[in-house]
């Protein structure tokens, strides 16, 4: 009989999809926009919002960086790793124009790896984007490989929207004159690389080159990307293609590693228990959507040809038979694919939010964390890094008291005298912090700044192995604050969270034990999504 779908899944993909379209959104417009009902909506939100995937502010709906580890679970399968990132950036920087990597995707083009150069004219496209194989140089080299089936699929596509309406990350407006794919694709096969001469808008162009896998299928497409003031489609061509190709070649030869299958070292899903989530909100957690997205998450252990059925169902602790059901599912949705025995994800899967949440930068991530923290701890909070020997403000959410600190982000000051900084002085090479007090010695602000530089070492020891540092009136009379750092995946310290507040008749370690609990689990917070988005996405740091 037929296997049949989950159809909670299918529902939680669908409000996904209309969530990542929008960004913002209230239950009203998703119940528009997939054509369920309320209640459904409802349940498939609250279960997303357990999951970590939404965030609820008021009735506006948001899609969270956690939502990313979706799409990580693709990047992971299909062999990219931060090694091939952080090549493609070095490669953007030598060549001086920007460089992605794509796959592809059906009959388009999907970019997984974008390193742009910030220009007045630059590339806006984003990790996830999708575009018409016809309207791309990469598009040209993956139609090489098509079969009939795949060149009447395009054909289909291409009469029923020859705009391209269904790629949102195209310009607006009708679609240029464009040379004959077919003819592109030729040419593209015989010459081993492929020319975009303004084929997405005018003076944008292109070069793109194979990296092919073990068996000789294009991997990726490799590209640069320019525009027509800085070069013609030619020159940019001459001036890139034999580096691009050299990059191809050096991709190429990377190890692919193997999948935590092939090693036997598959570990348990980590989301949150389905068991818990469903005692703690009753009906309204839908467990049959929490199951398929922790299939979905665990396709991302499989690199190289794929994943068992066993092995799918030993990570993720569910039955054979609910792992089957919801990995058919994930194949209708076209999530999916199978060759009869094992299972690998699909480049679609990034469309579930990736384009949209790759683009948020650190402050952006931090921020809705700050705003639950100073809810919590009714008092304003500040998230800094350190320039030079001073701190600088990045993220803030502020609360409105008879007596407050009022703070504005781009604020400076200096690092020795502030938790804060005491953190972020504390997380470097011990010869990079006595360099920047030497050339800065600290003076005294209040009486109760500490200047003797043997003492603030001390201070700075402490802050290092405490993992929290205080600053008591040492910056302002009556200014009172607590901080942590926020670590990179690395383990180095990136940035310092903190509460400040008035000073008070209270002893200082009443306020530490008042706020260092919420501080420290919204540290968590805030380095999860960190780490998350930036795993194979370059965050922008301030």
């Amino acid at each position: 009989m037929p296997e049949e779908s989950v159809r909670p899944l299918e529902r939680g993909l669908a409000v996904l999809r209309a969530l990542a379209a929008a960004d913002r959104a209230r239950a009203g417009d998703l119940v528009r926009a997939t054509g369920l009902a309320r209640s459904t909506v409802d349940r498939v939100v609250a279960t997303l919002a357990r999951l970590g995937y939404v965030r609820e502010s008021g009735q506006e709906l948001q899609l969270t960086p956690r939502l990313m580890e979706l799409g990580n679970a693709y990047l992971a399968a299909s062999g990219l790793t931060g090694e091939v990132a952080a090549r493609t950036a070095r490669l953007a920087d030598e060549l001086d124009e920007s460089v992605s990597l794509a796959v592809p995707d059906g009959d388009g083009v999907r970019f997984v790896t974008q390193a742009a150069r910030r220009r007045a004219m630059s590339v806006a496209f984003r990790i996830g984007d999708l575009l018409p194989a016809e309207r791309c140089a990469p598009g040209a080299l993956f139609a090489a490989e098509w079969d009939e089936a795949g060149w009447a699929a395009w054909h289909a596509r291409v009469a029923a929207d020859p705009d391209g309406h269904a790629f949102p990350a195209l310009p607006p407006g009708p679609a240029p004159r464009v040379p004959d794919l077919a003819d592109r694709t030729a040419h593209s096969r015989a010459a081993g690389w492929a020319l975009d001469d303004q084929l997405i808008e005018p003076g944008l162009i292109a070069t793109a080159v194979p990296v092919r896998d073990a068996t000789g299928r294009t991997r990726y497409a490799l590209s640069a990307v320019s525009h027509t003031s800085r070069h013609t489609a030619q020159g940019l061509a001459e001036l890139v293609l034999p580096r691009l190709r050299e990059e191809a070649a050096q991709l190429e030869a990377l190890p692919t590693a193997p999948s935590p299958y092939e090693e036997g070292e598959l570990t348990p899903d980590q989301a949150p228990d389905a068991a818990d989530a469903k005692a703690e909100l009753g009906p309204g957690f839908l467990r049959s959507l929490a199951r398929g997205l922790a299939v979905l998450r665990a396709l991302g252990r499989a690199r190289g040809g794929g994943l068992p059925l066993t092995a799918i169902a030993e990570a993720t602790g569910l039955p054979r038979a609910t792992a089957r059901r919801c990995l058919h599912t994930l194949e209708l949705e076209g999530y999916a694919a199978h060759d009869g025995r094992l299972y690998r994800p699909l480049p679609r899967i990034l469309e579930l939010g990736y384009p949209r949440l790759s683009r948020l930068g650190f402050a952006e991530i931090a921020e809705p964390h700050l705003r639950e923290l100073t809810g919590r701890v009714h008092q304003s909070a500040s998230v800094t890094v350190l320039d030079g020997a001073d701190i600088l403000y990045v993220a803030r959410a502020a609360t409105v008291r008879v007596m407050s600190v009022y703070i504005t982000l781009g604020t400076r000051f200096p690092a020795y005298p502030t938790a804060m900084g005491r953190v972020l002085l504390a997380g470097l090479p011990k010869p990079d912090r006595i360099r920047l007090l030497k050339a800065e010695p600290p003076t005294a602000l209040t009486r109760h700044t500490v200047t003797d530089p043997a003492e603030l070492h001390r201070v700075l020891d402490r802050a290092a192995a405490d993992g929290y540092a205080t600053a008591d009136e040492e910056l302002e009379e009556g200014l009172r604050s607590v901080a942590v750092p926020l670590k990179g995946a690395d383990g180095r310290v990136v940035a310092a969270l903190n509460v400040a507040q008035h000073a008070g008749t209270a002893p200082l370690g009443e306020t530490i034990d008042a706020l260092l609990p919420a501080l420290r689990e919204t540290a968590a917070a805030i380095e999860t999504d960190l780490h998350t988005a930036a795993r194979f996405n370059a965050v922008r740091m301030p």
